[in-house]
């Protein structure tokens, strides 16, 4: 049994630091277009083509103008930046393009601690830049790399505007002083028609800086549900999944970039997979999206951080970008707590996991005096249990007669009424508890630099040469073996579970330090019940059976 728990236990660990490299939620199946065009859920992804330019009504007198009213050509006569800079954002424009070279998050800093730019830098030289245009139809003047026309009538709203003389290309952002949300217009027309076009953020997002940048990121958009792609759904070429969404864009861990269009219009989500060379001088396919579809694109932009409150004030429906997975029913509720218990109490998120954890085992010791009753039972039947061990005194894990020991003990256990796991039920209990606290450390932007003591971001692991928390986990769980009894367990098995805290201290030396935090706080207030119980009733000696070893037979 005690071997089993050991392996259970050291398999759990390595779910733990696996997930955090392979855990995405899978791609949803493709399934056949259905004959309900609002139900886009069921609509196939295809490759991505040109096709003719439509003709479309257009929505003022300025976008439709006849051929003949066009006007003259409009364009700049030199490259220009200009910066937008709000509360939340410091954003650089560059009119040649009409596109952006830096969206920085003024609130957050990147894990070298410089200000976050969710704008992959070294992509640029490769792919076009963060709203880019990708047209339906062939247009005669290239819009991505004109000069565009810049009209600011206001500190907080950027209007580009680009002609050939032919076709006309405008773009709109206006920003808020205190929100992370925009309303951003883009139309393209030519020769007096509207130009379907789409508006793209290529080669990355989010936070550069974190080892799993690649396989944090993804293309979501929302129709029934969430849906996400990864950059592999387009290992062979642009994919486009068309449909009717209430949000498209991307995101990574932490942050997202989403555009939501007005009045739900029809749209198309294209993913790519750009290859981009990584700081280490490899290239990597990184995702890229393109959202819209209308000659004319009109709604709202998101660019921020993945709060809880912030998503849902703005569109209920964002809320799904926060993915809890399958641990949400505890790892909600959890975060919840946890939160306000920060907001108000401790003001500290690592306080805050201390006090949290307390809390949790105090619920849960009933399970412990339950625990303590299963050891009693235990040593009341030790005599019985020293007699077999001295009955079976040197057989070897792989002799057939240990299977007879094991026998004999599982008959004595039942004939006394002891469950020999009842011991272990609140170790089994906390693994729900470890799991969702894993969780809400890997995606909850509240725990993402909240510091505590000499920890500098509870939801990395430790920055210093010797990691403190993960080394006091492992003299606290030798503490806690150490005084908990363990009636009934072989020598020699005994002598191998003295390696566990070895094996746990290994594993969540790589764990985010909140998830070591809440660990290690678990074990002391174990240490401390263990103290009290074993005080208010002891344990009496083990009675010494003297039974002759059941020597192995010669063989003639």
């Amino acid at each position: 049994m005690e071997t089993r728990l050991l392996i259970f236990f050291v398999l759990m660990g390595l779910v733990l630091v696996a997930t955090q490299y392979f855990y995405k939620p899978p791609p949803p199946p493709n399934k056949p277009a259905a004959s309900n065009p609002a139900n886009t859920s069921a609509v196939k992804p295809v490759p991505v083509a040109p096709v003719p330019a439509q003709p479309a009504p257009a929505p003022s007198p300025k976008a439709g103008a006849a051929p003949a009213d066009l006007p003259g050509r409009i364009q700049s006569d030199k490259e220009q930046q200009v910066t937008i800079e709000t509360k939340p954002y410091k954003v650089v424009f560059s009119n040649r393009g009409a596109v952006v070279k830096s969206w920085i998050l003024k609130a957050y800093k990147d894990r070298d601690g410089h200000p976050l730019d969710l704008v992959n830098t070294r992509a640029l030289d490769k792919v076009p830049a963060p709203f880019s245009l990708v047209v339906k139809a062939p247009l005669a003047t290239d819009p991505n790399a004109a000069l565009y026309t810049i009209d600011q009538p206001d500190p907080l709203t950027l209007n580009f505007e680009f002609s050939d003389g032919r076709a006309i290309t405008r773009k709109s952002f206006r920003f808020t002083a205190n929100s992370y949300l925009l309303a951003i217009t883009s139309e393209v027309s030519q020769n007096g028609l509207l130009v379907p076009h789409q508006l793209a953020w290529r080669g990355g997002f989010g936070d550069q800086t974190v080892a799993s940048a690649t396989a944090d990121e993804q293309v979501v958009y929302y129709d029934t549900k969430l849906r996400q792609q990864a950059a592999k759904e387009a290992k062979n070429g642009p994919v486009a999944f068309p449909g009717q969404y209430s949000f498209e864009g991307m995101d990574d861990k932490f942050f997202a970039g989403v555009f939501l269009p007005s009045g739900h219009a029809p749209s198309e989500v294209t993913v790519f997979a750009d290859g981009v060379v990584n700081a280490a001088g490899a290239e990597e396919q990184r995702a890229g999206v393109a959202f819209g579809g209308e000659g004319v694109n009109i709604g709202s932009l998101f660019v921020g951080p993945k709060d809880t409150d912030l998503l849902r004030k703005i569109d209920p429906k964002l809320e799904g970008l926060i993915d809890w997975g399958w641990t949400e029913i505890l790892a909600k509720p959890l975060f919840l707590a946890l939160n306000w218990t920060n907001d108000h109490v401790v003001h500290n998120y690592g306080w805050a996991i201390v006090l949290l954890t307390v809390a949790i085992n105090i619920v849960l010791s009933p399970l412990s005096l339950q625990s303590l009753k299963s050891s009693r039972k235990m040593q009341k039947i030790q005599p019985q249990i020293t007699a077999l061990n001295a009955k079976y005194k040197g057989i070897k894990m792989n002799d057939p007669r240990k299977s007879e020991q094991n026998q004999e003990m599982m008959d004595l256990y039942k004939r006394e009424g002891v469950n020999p796991m009842g011991g272990c039920l609140p170790m089994l209990v906390q693994f729900p508890f470890l799991i969702a606290f894993y969780s809400v450390l890997r995606i909850s932007i509240e725990l993402r630099g909240a510091n505590w003591l000499w920890v500098h971001d509870l939801s990395q692991p430790e920055t210093i040469p010797i990691r403190i928390l993960p080394v006091v986990l492992i003299v606290t769980q030798f503490l806690t073996q150490r005084m908990t009894p363990t009636p009934g367990v072989d020598p020699s098995q005994q002598k191998m579970m003295m390696f566990t805290p070895l094996i746990f201290g290994y594993i969540f030396w790589f764990l985010s330090s909140g998830l070591v935090l809440y660990y290690l706080t678990s074990n002391a207030v174990a240490i401390a019940r263990q103290m009290i119980l074993n005080r208010m009733s002891p344990m009496p000696a083990p009675a010494v059976v003297d039974v002759k070893p059941n020597s192995p037979k010669k063989r003639r």
